[in-house]
């Protein structure tokens, strides 16, 4: 991961992309497709926009399975790199 310390505080600065981090750490990875975050308040074009900020800077990583891409939290790889960010926002209310 060689995203920056600005990158990272970038992508998270946003309510949308803390709330997809928030629902992703509840879930096993690679059990919730990007097809069911509907109930998020924006189109699906920005929705697209958000999962691709967070592949960017290293927080998300997804595969495709059939018609369907799952999403992983990469929290360790994360972690290791900005130590106790990622905590700050998953204990965010």
């Amino acid at each position: 991961m060689e995203a920056s310390l600005q990158a990272a505080l970038e992508a998270l600065s946003d309510p949308i992309r803390r709330r997809i981090v928030r629902e992703l750490a509840q879930v096993p990875d690679w059990s919730r497709p990007c097809g069911t975050f509907n109930e998020l308040p924006v189109a699906k074009s920005t929705l697209s926009h958000h999962f691709s900020v967070l592949r960017n800077v290293g927080l998300l990583e997804q595969r495709d399975e059939g018609a369907r891409r799952l999403n992983r939290l990469r929290k360790a790889e994360f972690d290791e790199r900005f130590p106790g960010l990622l905590d700050l926002v998953l204990s965010e209310p």
